[in-house]
């Protein structure tokens, strides 16, 4: 059977006019500030004037550790969405927004996959309604006005060499992770050595997804420590009075945008915190303006359920209040076939033995949601080279944990073959299972809960602080930062700090190179192993093959 591509797929999507997407959810057109026919801004007076209204039903997708292999997160997020409004069901979706660093580096789009999208697909992934161009500039004038203060006399006794507001820019550029600034004389100001993260891991994006409305962002954006004296005190953005100007820089990136599925169901795509870096969820104003409007919500959290699944339910549900009803782990033969050792060109063959050895990753992740009080139903996310047996060899192992697994076949048929996974999340709902409870209490210490992180979720034997990372945890708690949840930037691909070790690994320690405080956003990063704040880009970057073709049409993005 030939399919269609996902492009081809998004391009002959029949969209309807932004405003009927608005008018599912009762969003009057008054409410909606249009850019283009297919994509809008939900105003804050009417986000504000839902305060008093019930929420729905919160449901997380999240998956097993990324392979090349590919599991499709956003596609079953996506898809489920589409199921549930299929079976009857008033519902939602919130994602991120993509990074342009990522979609020109290795990642391409991110929009689903098949017949379980996100349109307009295009610019979803490039410029969108222009949210990260504001960051980018609200955190970067923050940049200059420090260095401006500095520079006009430095009233605030701000010691240079412990400035620790670095530049951003939202591209992979390993060239900018350490730079010198103010070269080239006395007119230029004072040199000193700086660097650059990509937007998706500024302080003010984190921020920007968990305010609540404006006067909450402008209060959070005073609060972010910017630099120290010489007696170590710490400089805030509002003593450089910079968080006034930052929040009319973000006054409209703070309105959550709205677009549509390509069966015309709503969808709110707003924000985009990398979860190996930041805390990787979608903004806090999107996920409860949904939820105000919907019966059921389907969101997610970036990367397996070790990173994103654990800052979700550990960060963003303790600071908004949210408590999840059901948890999607999504898996895929494929990828167990990879996590139980068989190489990416061999996984087109029947191999239930592997399959079998790779599950042990994915009954980790079911194991460590159990640790949160939210049932868990796997979504087998299909493929068209996996065989009946590969699926039921998942089935059965899922079901010898307690939990239940459903073949999900979205990506090929749209809502149709997501509505069984649809039916089977509702069921799990109804029972009233759910008693969420985040892993670790807030007055816990710092370094305890980065412990509890690391032996309870990847199942490290210990993690190794340096004396100075134990000392800075520390004063951050003599500073009274002792209550804020913690924040883990590492890889991605494996419950260790190894990016090679797939499957379940055991016998490793967690080593935390450095900690950073966000106190504006809440939250502590500890960063761990060899994770970079600003990624690189590969030696075959994407952006390699996205072009313009000869009807003007975008080609390579997806």
């Amino acid at each position: 059977m030939t399919y269609k591509t996902d492009i081809e797929i998004a391009r002959d999507a029949q969209k309807r006019p932004i405003q009927d997407i608005g008018e599912k959810l009762g969003i009057p057109t008054e409410a909606l500030l249009p850019y283009g026919h297919d994509k809008a801004k939900v105003s804050q007076d009417f986000i504000q004037s839902l305060d008093e209204r019930e929420n729905g039903k919160l449901i997380l997708v999240t998956a097993v550790n990324p392979t090349p292999a590919g599991e499709g997160k956003t596609t079953t997020t996506v898809g489920l969405g589409d199921g549930l409004n299929r079976i009857g069901k008033k519902a939602a979706v919130c994602i991120r927004e993509a990074s342009l660093g990522p979609n020109f580096g290795m990642k391409g789009g991110a929009a689903g996959g098949g017949y379980a999208q996100i349109v307009p697909m295009e610019e979803m992934n490039l410029h969108f309604t222009g949210d990260f161009h504001a960051i980018t500039s609200a955190h970067n004038l923050l940049a200059a006005m420090i260095d401006n203060h500095i520079y006009w006399g430095n009233a605030l006794d701000i010691d240079t060499r412990r400035v620790v507001w670095r530049r951003v820019v939202d591209m992979n550029d390993r060239a900018l992770r350490q730079v010198n600034v103010s070269l080239g004389g006395v007119s230029n100001g004072f040199p000193r050595e700086d660097g650059y993260d990509i937007t998706v891991a500024s302080e003010v994006m984190a921020i920007l997804c968990l305010a609540r409305d404006l006067p909450d962002l402008q209060e959070r954006l005073g609060r972010m420590i910017v630099a120290y004296r010489r007696d170590k005190s710490p400089v805030y953005c509002r003593d450089i009075k910079a968080d006034g100007a930052m929040t009319v820089l973000l006054k409209d990136a703070m309105q959550p945008n709205l677009v549509q599925t390509l069966e015309n169901n709503p969808a709110f795509v707003h924000g985009g915190p990398f979860a190996n870096i930041a805390h990787g969820c979608n903004s806090v104003i999107a996920t409860t303006t949904a939820l105000r409007l919907a019966d059921y919500v389907v969101t997610e959290a970036g990367f397996g359920a070790d990173l994103g699944a654990e800052k979700f339910l550990n960060i963003k549900c303790r600071k908004a209040g949210l408590a999840p009803s059901c948890v999607v782990l999504v898996a895929t033969v494929r990828a167990m076939k990879m996590n139980g050792g068989v190489a990416k060109d061999d996984l087109g063959a029947e191999n239930v033995a592997a399959v079998l050895a790779g599950c042990s990753n994915l009954g980790r992740h079911i194991e460590n949601l159990g640790q949160f009080g939210v049932p868990v139903v796997v979504a087998i996310n299909h493929f068209v080279t996996d065989t009946e047996a590969e699926v039921d060899a998942v089935k059965g192992f899922v079901s010898s944990l307690g939990a239940e697994a459903v073949l999900s076949r979205h990506w090929e048929l749209g809502s149709e073959g997501s509505a069984d996974l649809a039916a089977k999340v509702v069921e799990v709902i109804d029972r009233g299972e759910a008693d969420f409870a985040p892993l670790y209490p807030d007055e816990m210490s710092l370094a305890d809960k980065i412990t509890s992180v690391a032996t309870r979720i990847y199942r490290a034997d210990d993690v190794v602080m340096s004396l100075a990372v134990k000392r800075q945890l520390e004063a951050w708690e003599a500073q009274g930062y002792g209550d804020l949840p913690v924040c883990m930037a590492k890889t991605q691909y494996s419950f260790t700090t190894d990016p090679t070790q797939r499957g379940a690994p055991s016998g490793f320690s967690v080593p935390v190179r450095e900690v950073r405080l966000s106190a504006g956003a809440g939250f502590v990063v500890a960063i761990c192993g060899e994770i970079m704040t600003m990624p690189g880009l590969p030696r075959q970057p994407a952006a390699e093959t996205i072009r313009l073709n000869a009807e003007g049409q975008i080609e390579g993005l997806f």
